[in-house]
């Protein structure tokens, strides 16, 4: 198993639409062959900070079956607005 980690520095003032968009882009995350689960959790020192934590079969169902996908385009329509800057993503297997 991969885990996608992201973290998300979202723009003053848009917790609330971000969070409402995450909701909402979670059914496309999920609905990608090799997608086992995600979650976001939210920063206590840093309020406008996030954390994507997604568990991936391989790393291509993240890299070529999630991101050439359409959903792709809907999760891109719907959060990468919310993003300043543009998060920088890294892949971890366990030991």
């Amino acid at each position: 198993m991969v885990l996608e980690v992201a973290v998300l520095d979202i723009k003053p003032g848009q917790n609330a639409q971000f969070e409402a968009a995450m909701a909402q882009a979670a059914t496309l995350i999920a609905s990608i062959p090799g997608y086992v689960s995600h979650e976001v959790q939210k920063c206590i020192e840093q309020p406008q900070r996030y954390l994507l934590l997604a568990r991936w079969d391989t790393l291509e169902a993240h890299t070529v079956g999630f991101r050439q996908s359409p959903q792709y385009q809907e999760w891109k329509k719907l959060l990468h607005h919310f993003y300043d800057p543009f998060p920088t993503v890294e892949h971890y297997v366990s030991l």
